[in-house]
C-alpha cells in the first residue's frame, strides 16, 4: 500500500501503526482502549469528548496562492498564513511520535472521473472506523495501485496555543488547498474528518472541474430518473429522499457533471434525537455491528441506547456504510436530474407546499437556503425565526455562493426539462401556535405527483408576492391548501406576514447581492406596495 510522504514519516516514529484494519479489528481496539462500549444492537458507541459538533469559528483555510484569490474571505472562510499552518504541522506530528496511530487509505466520489484518495491518520480506533465508514473504499486492487492525493490528520489530543499558533483557541480544523492536507486537532467530533473533504471537493470541483458539488440527498426511481433533495435542518431531507420505491444515490453529499449526479461518500451520518423505528426505519436498520454511534446515552444499567436522552448533546449521530440501507443504487451514481426539491419548513406558514421555480428563481432560492426555526426548539426562541444557509451549507462553501448557483442556473437553461419546485414542509393556515403543520402524506403526494409527471398539465397561478407558480390542483392533496393564502381566516394577516418574509429574504440576500448577476436579483420576492 502506498502512503503519503507525511505518512511514512509518521510511521517511522510510531509506536504502532495500524494500517487498513479491518471494522472488527478497530472495533476490538477501540474497546480495550476505552474508547467506546458495545450497544445491544451491536453498534460500538462512542464519545467525542469536549466538542459535540463542528466548531466553525475554528475552521482555517491557508491563505496562499492556490486561494488567496479564489475564496470566498469572511467567516465562513478565515485566514491562516503559511508559516502558522507549517509550525503547527511539525508541532502536530512532534506530538504523534511514540503513538499508538490508525492509518486508512479511502477515496471520494463514486464517478470514477473525479475520483479523490485520501489517506486518514487518526489517534483513536473509532475514528478510524468512521473514515472506514464515511469514505469510498477501495478493493484491494485498489490499495495496491492507489497514490494518496489529500491528507487527513486527526490529533485530538493536541491542544494549540492560540497566541503562538494565530488560532482562536486550542481546536482547529485548517485545509491546505496547495499542500492538500487537512490538519485537525483539539477535537474528537468526526464530523471534522467528513466536512473537510467536502469542503475541499467544494472547492476543487467547481474551481477545477466545473462539477457542481451540492450538500443534498439524491435517490432514482423505477424509470431511472434521478431527483435531488436540498433542505436544511428539521425540513424533511432525510425521510422524503428514503423513498421506499426508488433507490438511494446518496443522503448528503453529491456532486453533478453534465450527465451524472455522484456520491462523494460511501456511508451516512444521521442525527439519533429521538430515533425510532417507526419514524426512520431505514437508519434503525442500519445500527448494527460496524455502525458507529456518538454521544448517545444507555438506559439504566444497561446497554441499550435511550435515544430520547440528549444529556450529552442533541447532536447524537451514527455513521454507517451505505450498503447498510437496503434500497440503495450500486454503484451510488444517476443521471442528471429531471427533478430538484429545495425543501422549507416555514414556520410563518407564508410559502405555498409546493411551487414551481424559474430558473432565476431557483437560482435566488438556492442562495438563500431558507428555512425556519419554531418557538421552543432552542432558548430564546419565542416567534418563528428565519434560518438563511447559502447553497443549503454555507459553512462549507470555499467559493462566492453566486458560483454554485450560476453552475446551477447553467444546467437548467441547458436542460429546460428540469423541473425545480420549492417545497414547504412547514405551517398551514398560520404561523407556528396559530396554524398547522403540513401533512407528511400530503408532502410525499405532492413530491409523488412532480415524480411522477402528474403536475406537467396542471394549471398554476402566481404568489402576490413571493412570485412562486402554484399547482391549482394535486393528486390526493386538498386544493385549498395549496395556495397558502386561501389557508389563513384574516388574509390581511396573511399578507403581513407575507410581507415581513419577503423583507427577511431581501434583508438576508444583501450580503451576497455584490456577486450575484442581475437575473438572480430580479427574483427576489417582491414588497406588498410594488405589489399594488
Amino acid at each position: 500500500m502506498k502512503h503519503h510522504p507525511i505518512v511514512e514519516k509518521i510511521i517511522s516514529k510510531a509506536s504502532n501503526s495500524y494500517i487498513q484494519l479491518s471494522v472488527d479489528e478497530l472495533i476490538e481496539k477501540a474497546t480495550k482502549n476505552g474508547e467506546g462500549v458495545i450497544t445491544s444492537s451491536g453498534s460500538l458507541a462512542a464519545d467525542t469528548g469536549e466538542f459535540t459538533g463542528r466548531s466553525p469559528k475554528d475552521k482555517f483555510v491557508v491563505d496562499d496562492s492556490t486561494t488567496a484569490n479564489s475564496v470566498w474571505w469572511g467567516d465562513v472562510n478565515k485566514k491562516i498564513d503559511t508559516k502558522s499552518f507549517d509550525n503547527l504541522l511539525e508541532k502536530v506530528l512532534k506530538h504523534l511520535e511514540n503513538k499508538s496511530l490508525y492509518i486508512r487509505n479511502s477515496f471520494a466520489c463514486a464517478n470514477p472521473n473525479y475520483r479523490l484518495n485520501i489517506e486518514v491518520v487518526t489517534e483513536t480506533a473509532y475514528q478510524n472506523i468512521f473514515a472506514n465508514n464515511l469514505f469510498l473504499r477501495p478493493t484491494s486492487d485498489d490499495l495496491d495501485t492507489q497514490t494518496p492525493e489529500w491528507l487527513i490528520i486527526a490529533a485530538p489530543s493536541f491542544k494549540a496555543n492560540p497566541s503562538e499558533d494565530n488560532t482562536r483557541q486550542h481546536n482547529f480544523t485548517i485545509i491546505n488547498f496547495e499542500k492538500k492536507i487537512i490538519l485537525i486537532g483539539g477535537s474528537g467530533y468526526t464530523g471534522e474528518i467528513k466536512k473537510g473533504i467536502f469542503t475541499v471537493l467544494n472547492f476543487v470541483l467547481p474551481h477545477n472541474r466545473k462539477v457542481l458539488s451540492m450538500h443534498c440527498s439524491a435517490n432514482i426511481g423505477k424509470n431511472g430518473d434521478t431527483a435531488i433533495f436540498f433542505g436544511l435542518s428539521g425540513t424533511g431531507k432525510t425521510t422524503l429522499s428514503a423513498d421506499p420505491n426508488r433507490k438511494l444515490i446518496g443522503d448528503d453529499e453529491h456532486g453533478w457533471d453534465n450527465e451524472t449526479v455522484f456520491n462523494f461518500e460511501g456511508g451516512c451520518y444521521a442525527k439519533c434525537v429521538d430515533l425510532s423505528e417507526e419514524k426512520e426505519p431505514q437508519i434503525w436498520k442500519a445500527i448494527k455491528r460496524g455502525a458507529l454511534e456518538e454521544n448517545v446515552r444507555f438506559y439504566p444499567n444497561s446497554n441499550k441506547v435511550n435515544y430520547s436522552d440528549i444529556s450529552v448533546t442533541e447532536n447524537t449521530r451514527v455513521a454507517y456504510p451505505i450498503d447498510f440501507v437496503d434500497n440503495i443504487a450500486v454503484p451510488s451514481i444517476g443521471k442528471a436530474p429531471e427533478n430538484i426539491f429545495f425543501l422549507t419548513a416555514d414556520a410563518f406558514g407564508v410559502l405555498p407546499p409546493i411551487s414551481k421555480l424559474t430558473p432565476a428563481q431557483a437560482m435566488y432560492h438556492f442562495i438563500s437556503g431558507y428555512t425556519a426555526k419554531v418557538a421552543g426548539t432552542e432558548a430564546g426562541v419565542t416567534e418563528p425565526q428565519a434560518t438563511f444557509s447559502a447553497c443549503f451549507g454555507k459553512a462549507f462553501l470555499p467559493l462566492h455562493p453566486a458560483t454554485y448557483a450560476e453552475m446551477l442556473g447553467e444546467k437548467l437553461k441547458a436542460n429546460p426539462n428540469i423541473n425545480v419546485w420549492l417545497v414547504n414542509t412547514g405551517w398551514s393556515g398560520g404561523p407556528f401556535g396559530v396554524g398547522s403543520r403540513m401533512k407528511l402524506s400530503y408532502t410525499r403526494a405532492m413530491i409523488t405527483a412532480a415524480l411522477e409527471h402528474k403536475l406537467d398539465n396542471i394549471d398554476f397561478v402566481t404568489h402576490k408576492i413571493f412570485g412562486l407558480a402554484m399547482p391549482v390542483n394535486c393528486p390526493d392533496v386538498p386544493s385549498e391548501l395549496l395556495n397558502p393564502e386561501n389557508t389563513w381566516q384574516n388574509k390581511v394577516d396573511y399578507l403581513k406576514m407575507a410581507n415581513h418574509l419577503s423583507d427577511l429574504f431581501n434583508n438576508n440576500f444583501k450580503q451576497y447581492a455584490d456577486g450575484c448577476s442581475e437575473e438572480i436579483l430580479n427574483a427576489a420576492p417582491k414588497s406588498l406596495a410594488s405589489n399594488s
